[in-house]
């Protein structure tokens, strides 16, 4: 089931704003618990809007089992928001201020685990929004990893290698402080790759003296897991895989449009051409690029090495063959469409981006990135037939990975490329099937099925672990 969209602001009454944020809530504890969420944080959108998605999916359980009702209540309230300044100096010699981030949002199967994410407009809305939302993903896993999310509102495109390194250094230096291997272990997000993972972890070394695995996301030679910057996109692919076995069907000459050409788009792709798909366009915030007969190895490497700077922008892309678009999005790609991947970020398709998707025959959407279509783009699909499947269970590959590093730390081993890969299948599979499993228990979509499987194993160590 997906929920209503948040209310705008307008000039509609209290009342009624209330009674828009309440729909599609049929269940009356768990109205009582959206309401207490709404009045504590009225001006996070992003957070409201992952609690309502959330609630509406998992009401089938509360008739179940009433006693986790409290259990979610609890769950929508974060353990610990940390919020700090981070003051760094640019290259003019100029002192620059940012602010950072870490919101520690459950601790019930594991340590806190969630990725940084460095970009302009970040606030503490978004933060929660994906902290709440990598708690479930994280259960996915079956990994014993709870859920957490961080970052900053630094641009980090622009910048020089010398600006990224004081900042990221002036980020740990309070960041330090709440982490630990045992307590909360960030990885990377949008803006924060390997370059950064290693500014923040030897600062981390520096203040501490401890050589630990506190960051994932590492580089090979300094404890970090092979496939891990590959995790997340291969592992939509898997999933992708997965769910059309089990229809008959596979993944051989399907025409796919994945949005985004950061690390997980073209991860994503990488795995799509691997698996015979063709991958039609991709996009970045300039606009997209459409090759009609599919992107080869070659064309996909050019745009690897665009996107090595943040700076880098598709619109240098050049191919005879390729078109460029500025300022739109790849779901208006005119031409038959098997199955989209957007691989970019949160909101991104919108309902006018699913109608198009429609119209051009997609059968299938996977999400890649967290959160990426609409709730009204959602009902879009449902509405028409097409099989979606939600981040909360296509895109854990990467946290999966993440937790892999963080076992491989703590044995003080590094696994093959091979072992890496064989748990990562494993662990997609495991989460296919029970995603499947449960909508079928529920009778319930599958993205509302990630959202129950998820919420169940969290709950249960919630509740067992009392009022904490």
């Amino acid at each position: 089931m997906v929920p209503a969209e948040l209310p705008p602001s307008s000039p509609r009454s209290p009342k009624r704003m209330q009674e828009d944020w309440l729909e599609g809530i049929e269940h009356p504890g768990l109205r009582r618990v959206l309401e207490t969420v709404k009045e504590r944080d009225p001006a996070q959108p992003e957070f409201l809007a992952a609690v309502k998605e959330v609630a509406a999916s998992i009401q089938p359980v509360f008739e179940r089992r009433p006693e986790l009702l409290p259990v979610f209540a609890q769950l929508c309230e974060p353990e610990r928001q940390i919020i700090f300044r981070v003051p760094w100096i640019d290259d003019a010699g100029q002192m620059q201020i940012n602010r950072g981030f870490r919101v520690q949002f459950s601790s019930a199967i594991g340590p806190y685990k969630g990725g940084l994410r460095f970009r302009q407009g970040v606030n503490l809305s978004i933060i929660k929004f994906l902290g709440f939302e990598q708690v479930f993903k994280n259960a996915l896993t079956t990994l014993p990893m709870g859920g957490g999310k961080g970052g900053s509102d630094f641009d980090p495109k622009g910048k020089s290698e010398a600006e990224l390194q004081r900042f990221c250094q002036s980020f740990m230096t309070e960041l330090y402080r709440h982490i630990g291997d045992e307590t909360d272990v960030p990885a990377g997000d949008i803006g924060v790759g390997t370059r950064e993972i290693g500014y923040l972890f030897g600062q981390y070394k520096r203040l501490t003296g401890v050589y630990g695995g506190v960051l994932t996301g590492k580089g090979l030679e300094w404890g970090g897991s092979r496939l891990r910057p590959e995790a997340t996109g291969y592992g939509a692919v898997f999933f992708a895989k997965e769910l059309l076995e089990d229809e008959g069907d596979t993944l051989v000459g399907k025409r796919c449009l994945v949005s985004g050409s950061g690390n997980v788009a073209q991860h994503c792709a990488q795995k799509l051409m691997d698996e015979g798909a063709l991958v039609l366009g991709m996009s970045d915030s300039r606009g997209y690029i459409f090759e009609r007969d599919g992107l080869t190895r070659e064309q996909l490497a050019q745009i690897s090495a665009i996107k090595e700077s943040h700076s880098g922008q598709l619109e240098q892309y050049r191919s005879p063959t390729a078109v460029f678009v500025q300022g739109r999005r790849v779901w208006e790609v005119d031409g038959p469409i098997d199955a989209a991947f957007p691989c970019a970020t949160q909101h991104e398709l919108d309902l006018e981006d699913a109608q198009q998707l429609v119209q051009h025959g997609c059968k299938f959407v996977f999400e890649g990135a967290n959160m990426p279509c609409t709730p009204r783009a959602v009902r879009c699909f449902e509405e028409h037939g097409v099989v979606f499947s939600p981040a909360k269970a296509v895109n854990a590959g990467g946290v999966a990975v993440s937790g892999l590093e963080m076992t491989q730390d703590r044995l003080g081993m590094q696994w093959s490329e091979e072992e890496v890969d064989a748990k990562l299948r494993a662990i997609m599979h495991s989460i296919y099937r029970t995603c499947k499993e449960t909508a079928e228990e529920y009778h319930t979509t599958l993205a509302a099925a990630a959202n129950i499987a998820g919420f169940l194993r969290v709950a249960e160590a919630q509740r067992a672990q009392g009022a904490v």
